[in-house]
C-alpha cells in the first residue's frame, strides 16, 4: 500500500476502475430494460423484468462498492453474489430451454451479448471485497469492514 492512499477502500486503485464498469453495466441494463419494456413488453416480459432487475443490482452494487464502509460492504458482497446466481440460474435456464427467453436479457446464455462480462463481473467484485476486506484489518469471514472504512 502506498502512503497517502486510505486503507481499505473498496473504491480506491483499481476497485475505481471496478466501480466505472459496473456503472456502465448499470446504465446499459437500465436503458436496455426500460426501452423493451416501453415499447415490447408483451413479446418477452419475463426476459425484460430479469433485465430490469439486473440494472437495480448493478445500481445497488455500484453505489455500495463506490461508497466504502461496513454497511455498503454487506450491500456489495449480497450485491455481487445475487449477480452471480442470477447470471448462473438465467445463462443455464436460456441455453436449456430457449422458448421460455423469446429475447434475450443480460444474464441470458451467461452475458453472451455482453461478451461474457456478467459473468466474470461478479466474480471480480467478489474477489474484490475480499482482497480490500483483508488489506483493511478485516476477517476473511468478519462480518464486513474495518470500521475505519466508514459507515
Amino acid at each position: 500500500m502506498r502512503s497517502g492512499n486510505r486503507p481499505g477502500g473498496t473504491a480506491g486503485g483499481p476497485g475505481r476502475l471496478l466501480v466505472a464498469v459496473y456503472a456502465i453495466f448499470a446504465l446499459a441494463a437500465g436503458a436496455r430494460a426500460g426501452v423493451q419494456i416501453a415499447t415490447k413488453f408483451s413479446d418477452a416480459p419475463v426476459a425484460y423484468l430479469l433485465s430490469a432487475f439486473a440494472a437495480a443490482v448493478y445500481v445497488l452494487a455500484t453505489v455500495a462498492l463506490a461508497r466504502g464502509g461496513r454497511t455498503s460492504f454487506r450491500i456489495a458482497v449480497a450485491a455481487c453474489s445475487t449477480e452471480l446466481a442470477g447470471v448462473l440460474v438465467v445463462g443455464t435456464l436460456s441455453i436449456a430451454d430457449s422458448a421460455a427467453f423469446p429475447d434475450e436479457t443480460v444474464w441470458s446464455m451467461y452475458g453472451r451479448g455482453y461478451g461474457f462480462i456478467p459473468l466474470v463481473l461478479p466474480v471480480v467484485g467478489l474477489l474484490w471485497l475480499r482482497r480490500t476486506a483483508r488489506r483493511g484489518g478485516g476477517s476473511p469471514a468478519g462480518g464486513g469492514r474495518p470500521v475505519s472504512g466508514g459507515v
